[in-house]
């Protein structure tokens, strides 16, 4: 049992289905006529994305890589930087939107790695130098200088 159903829908092209704007244009050519003009007709398509905006963190992440990449982690939240944009370019906003959070939630880990280890590496090297000094003057006191 062959069927073959073709819909009919006046002005349809191809089985292309009917737009507002189609519609709007075939009745404005049936009521008015063709356009007089013998210019050609043309068209302009304008794309309006309705997309959230993803942060990339590339900026913060650079900064982490450079001056504060204490376990590697400012480079490894600079790699999924990368590939936000990357995901932003194949159109991907949900893979986006998922390597932005690790990528904030790295930096967000090399800042606070990075600015409690650097603090504690000053306050050791304090420490150390001021103990090697009082160490160095009682033996110093105990020698009576140079012998």
């Amino acid at each position: 049992m062959n069927h073959n159903s073709q819909q009919f829908f006046p002005g349809a092209h191809n089985g292309v289905p009917l737009t507002y704007e189609m519609l709007k244009e075939e009745h404005e050519v049936a009521v008015f006529g063709a356009p007089q003009s013998s210019a050609p007709v043309t068209t302009t398509v304008i794309n309006i994305s309705s997309e959230t905006a993803v942060p990339n963190h590339i900026i913060w992440s650079l900064f982490n890589t450079i001056f504060m990449n204490w376990c590697c982690l400012g480079f490894v939240a600079f790699a999924y930087s990368v590939k936000i944009r990357d995901r932003k370019m194949v159109g991907d906003m949900t893979g986006a939107q998922t390597y932005a959070s690790t990528a904030k939630c790295l930096n967000i880990w090399a800042l606070v790695l990075g600015l409690l280890l650097t603090t504690g590496s000053i306050v050791l090297l304090v420490f150390v130098y001021t103990t090697v000094y009082s160490v160095f003057l009682k033996s110093m006191q105990e020698n009576n200088g140079y012998h």
